[in-house]
């Protein structure tokens, strides 16, 4: 089905006598249904975001795995980033819904335009958020393993009979990277996905207001 406000948009710019031209209200109104729309998705799947991640973790936070968690000297400061990271994420998702609420209640094209933009500065904070907490997280596990897990023991002491301790952990942070960089370049891409194609529409309709203004 063709989208409605791209035949507003074409109705807008005929010229031909045997077609009425739509007034500047009905296609403001257009545009402002649509980013409300495009808005409250983002709302919606941020909540399902945060319910299926929280779901995960706590299928995952097992006695077993809290002592693991001991074992490995992480056990607080894994409690406190999660703590912080479902602190930060409702924070968000609360931004998400005023950033609804004020679409929705916008009664003007440079309102609406400041509200646009509001939302994409929100949904990039959030992306780079979890993108670092994911980092933070990644990092303390890899130096619990290595360094108090019973395999992470066994690899160091194995891999010292070859080479100098400088040089092992130089290996370590290089292939840590790597591996990390990786998982990230996935996530975002994942987020690029779930967000960006939201974004890209409420850019679209940005665009238009600023052709309306003119």
């Amino acid at each position: 089905m063709v989208d409605e406000l791209e035949l507003l948009k074409k109705d807008w710019q005929k010229k031909g006598e045997h077609l009425p031209k739509l007034s500047y209200d009905e296609i403001y109104k257009m545009i402002w249904k649509k980013s409300s729309s495009i808005v409250k998705w983002i709302f919606y799947i941020s909540i399902i975001e945060f319910v299926f991640w929280a779901g995960i973790n706590i299928v995952f936070s097992d006695p077993n795995s809290m002592q693991e968690l001991k074992a490995m000297h992480i056990y607080n400061v894994m409690m406190v980033l999660n703590i912080v990271n479902y602190g930060v994420i409702l924070y968000f998702i609360f931004s998400f819904y005023k950033n609804y609420r004020k679409i929705s209640f916008t009664d003007s094209s440079k309102k609406l335009m400041g509200a646009i933009l509001k939302v994409k500065k929100t949904v990039t904070h959030y992306v780079w958020f979890n993108l670092i907490i994911f980092t933070i997280t990644m990092l303390i596990s890899i130096y619990g393993v290595l360094v108090y897990g019973p395999e992470g023991k066994k690899i160091i002491e194995s891999a010292l009979q070859d080479v100098n301790e400088i040089t092992f952990w130089i290996m370590v942070s290089i292939i840590s990277m790597v591996f990390i960089a990786v998982l990230l370049l996935l996530i975002w891409l994942f987020y690029k996905l779930l967000y960006g194609i939201l974004l890209k529409k409420l850019k679209e309709n940005y665009n238009d207001l600023k052709k309306l203004e003119v």
